[in-house]
């Protein structure tokens, strides 16, 4: 039974329940409130809350709006394309667009009836709201998507480690084939998917604002775009000076205090503490290398890059 996905067994569940509950409060069209609730099942909670208020909104809107156009135009078929157009640009304008199609459907009974009176008002407007409490009901237990979450931080910080590691020792050996293209490709996959889970775990919150993990995966993005401009710095060194070896070293330190709750300020220090001791060093002798130590600075600046967006997150995230 694996084929069968989590949210397909609550619309199922939800859609029985909307039924029953519609046929034992004595609605008339139970069936509709079924149909609702397949509709409102949604992946994530917050998502949930939002589509059951637009809908229950679009309907009290849309009975309003029928009982005033069937009232002045009778129950045909004109009155109904009457009805639409002035029901779904109010929809549209008030942001309940969620509800156009449900509410849309709801009033048809309305028509087929030839009736506003309030018992039928009342039975609309009770359907609607079985269908969206059931969805709403079903949809607040959402599996747990945080382990996975933890797993991907995991895998990235490990990645990207291996990625400066290598450059670092292409940098000292001057290596510049160094293979990193499947730990690229693998690496900013697992970001992509990484980040889509963040905002996942994000609306399956409510009440609480839980966007750590999103505002996470976009610094560790950033990085990875600043590492992807480190790497091409790579096909222009062709000799290796003393620069290089200090710049090396410092690659791998910064590699081995990649972890999460490292502020990189000590880090930032560390590299304009570079940056003086290579003011004091001899110029350049010739153009090779100069557009060597060029290179090499440029590298450095773009490792300055990716220690300060380090920063910053950790900065907004203690505010």
């Amino acid at each position: 039974m694996k084929f069968i996905g989590y949210r397909t067994l609550k619309t199922a569940i939800g859609a029985a329940i909307s039924i029953i509950i519609s046929k034992y409060i004595g609605l008339e069209y139970a069936v509709s409130a079924g149909i609702i609730t397949i509709l409102s099942i949604q992946n994530t909670k917050r998502k949930s809350v939002e589509i059951a208020f637009q809908r229950i909104c679009a309907c009290v809107l849309a009975l309003g709006i029928a009982f005033i156009t069937f009232n002045l135009f009778g129950y045909r078929e004109i009155s109904f394309s009457i009805f639409l157009l002035v029901f779904i640009p109010f929809a549209v304008k008030f942001n309940i667009g969620e509800g156009i199609v449900v509410s849309s459907v709801l009033v048809t009974h309305l028509l087929v009836q030839k009736s506003v009176e309030t018992f039928w008002l009342k039975n609309e407007l009770k359907l609607m709201i079985t269908g969206a409490f059931v969805a709403l009901i079903l949809n607040l237990y959402m599996p747990s998507i945080e382990d996975k979450i933890r797993n991907d931080k995991i895998y990235i910080e490990e990645m990207m480690k291996e990625i400066l590691h290598k450059m670092s020792i292409a940098l000292k050996n001057h290596t510049y084939s160094f293979d990193t293209d499947d730990l690229f490709d693998g690496l900013q996959d697992r970001l992509e998917e990484a980040l889509k889970r963040s905002y996942i775990n994000f609306n399956n919150y409510v009440f609480q604002n839980e966007i750590y993990y999103v505002h996470y995966m976009e610094m560790r993005i950033k990085q990875f775009e600043t590492i992807k401009r480190m790497k091409e710095h790579f096909q222009r060194f062709f000799m290796t000076y003393e620069q290089a070896i200090m710049i090396s070293n410092f690659t791998q330190q910064v590699a081995n205090l990649l972890y999460e709750d490292n502020t990189a300020e000590g880090l930032i220090g560390e590299l304009n503490k570079l940056r003086l001791v290579f003011k004091q060093m001899p110029l350049p002798k010739d153009r090779e290398e100069f557009e060597n130590r060029a290179m090499l600075f440029q590298f450095l600046n773009d490792m300055e890059t990716f220690l300060i967006i380090k920063k910053e997150f950790r900065k907004n995230i203690n505010k």
